[in-house]
């Protein structure tokens, strides 16, 4: 879209709440010099960025000074009171050693002179302040309110420059907290997970060697097109093929109708019981994606490369309305079959996760772990340490903050073989199940079952409304 469209576009928003074009102009000139002309957050949540400027400004200047609007802003570096910029050293970050950076509320309120980073949107009257003066009031067919109880934040890039995009952060948050964990793209070992990655246990049979440039272009699929039935799962586009999404679909929503693996010795039971663990209840077998690495011949371009090149859909996390807490949502138009991210958190085994959730409080907020359990049931006895799980509570991507619905999710989950042929690990993908739409909340089934109060991650009250909800208790 271009600058003038968008530009239309804000102006009209603006005009609908009886704004003049001529007081919000250097308002809009001003926001896009904070937000080094990033669009996005100016658009977000129906321009809010926009609106909330330009009325703490009529609040800071008065009836009197309503002419003054240019030279406020072309003068002084002086900002509205609710608007302070923020340290970038307070945005999540990325793992570096052994140590942890997390998004803090306190440190948010930090002021700086880099316009680049981001910004947050507070009281500057008082950080404690939730009245709202009438000076502040708007028209009443507006589709946004101006809530000083609800101060809005608003962060340029939560991943700090690990991505190959910007992920920004916007959310209307009141008493609630932002997020406190640490941003990482990869996922990372806790402690005794085994996770076994070398050259040397991929096999000839296992790689194509002799490829170069694009698996993709040439008309007989190699090697690494063995494990998807002899063709790519991918589209020359970059999107998974029609036939094998609509296999991954069938058997999320009907798990029933396809075949399952049983363990004869199922860590999950072991858990629940140590020494007298019940019978596996069986866990799917999935269908997986192989792409090509490092012993492979062909280029970082090639198409059967797309999980591992990482995320490069404009994303945004987002503070929902519906009770669900933070969400995320796309910023543009994705196809049917897209790789949106891939879910990363820390690498725990089923025993590491269950001593954690006992040490906890009970008070803490967890994100919903991944089981890894694709390739269970393909050994007779699986060792603790090779029955793995994801859980992106303190480490994770933005994957981390996507909610769940019951069956009709837009996003899949599908296991991605990279690094190893060893199944205990693999890489969970995500990619849409239909087409989305531009500011559409992005949500995928995590696959709980409701019903099973003995299950050693224990299931959440299901907000996702969905007319398939399988939380009937709800």
């Amino acid at each position: 879209m271009s600058v003038r469209e968008r530009a239309r576009k804000a102006f009209h928003a603006t005009r609908a709440l009886g704004l003049p074009d001529q007081e919000v102009t250097p308002v809009l000139e001003h926001l896009l010099k904070l937000f080094n002309n990033n669009w996005d957050l100016i658009e977000s949540e129906d321009y809010r960025a926009l609106i909330d400027a330009y009325f703490e400004l009529k609040e800071n200047k008065g009836e009197d000074d309503r002419k003054n609007v240019v030279g406020d802003y072309g003068e002084s570096s002086r900002l509205p009171k609710r608007l302070c910029l923020q340290d970038p050293e307070d945005q999540a970050s990325p793992t570096k050693g052994s140590a942890r950076q997390i998004l803090s509320p306190e440190e948010l309120g930090k002021p700086s002179v880099n316009l680049q980073q981001g910004a947050t949107f507070l009281n500057k009257k008082d950080s404690s302040s939730s009245g709202c003066s009438n000076s502040c009031k708007k028209p009443q067919q507006q589709p946004v309110t101006c809530d000083k109880n609800r101060p809005l934040h608003i962060i340029n890039d939560i991943t700090k420059g690990t991505e190959n995009v910007k992920i920004s952060l916007v959310g209307e948050i009141g008493n609630q907290e932002l997020p406190k964990f640490t941003y990482m793209r990869d996922n990372i070992i806790y402690q005794d997970a085994y996770v076994h990655i070398s050259l040397a246990r991929v096999a000839d049979e296992d790689c194509c060697s002799g490829c170069s440039g694009d698996c993709l272009s040439v008309s007989i699929p190699c090697a690494c097109a063995h494990e998807t039935g002899g063709e790519f799962a991918y589209t020359t586009d970059g999107q998974l093929r029609d036939k094998f999404l609509k296999a991954c679909i069938s058997m999320k929503q009907d798990p029933e109708g396809h075949d399952s693996v049983y363990c004869q010795d199922c860590p999950l039971e072991r858990l629940k019981n140590e020494y007298k663990p019940e019978k596996c209840k069986g866990h799917l077998v999935r269908k997986f994606i192989k792409e090509c690495w490092r012993k492979c011949g062909c280029n970082m371009q090639c198409g059967n490369r797309v999980v591992q090149r990482g995320i490069t859909c404009k994303l945004q996390v987002f503070w929902t309305r519906e009770g669900k807490g933070w969400g995320v949502k796309t910023l543009q138009d994705l196809p049917k079959g897209t790789f949106v991210c891939e879910y990363v958190g820390e690498i725990l085994t089923n025993t590491e996760l269950f001593e954690r959730n006992l040490k906890g409080s009970g008070n803490e907020k967890h994100t919903y772990p991944v089981t890894l359990d694709a390739d269970w049931g393909s050994e007779r006895v699986l060792k603790d340490e090779e029955a793995l799980c994801l859980d992106a509570t303190f480490c994770g991507n933005v994957a981390r903050f996507i909610n769940h619905r019951c069956f009709d999710a837009n996003l899949i989950d599908i296991p991605v073989e990279v690094e190893t042929p060893d199944r205990h690990y693999y890489h969970l993908a995500l990619f849409t199940t239909r087409d989305v739409r531009a500011s559409e909340e992005l949500t995928w089934d995590y696959g709980i079952d409701f019903n099973d109060d003995e299950h050693p991650i224990k299931a959440f009250k299901c907000c996702c409304r969905s007319a398939f909800c399988r939380d009937v208790k709800r």
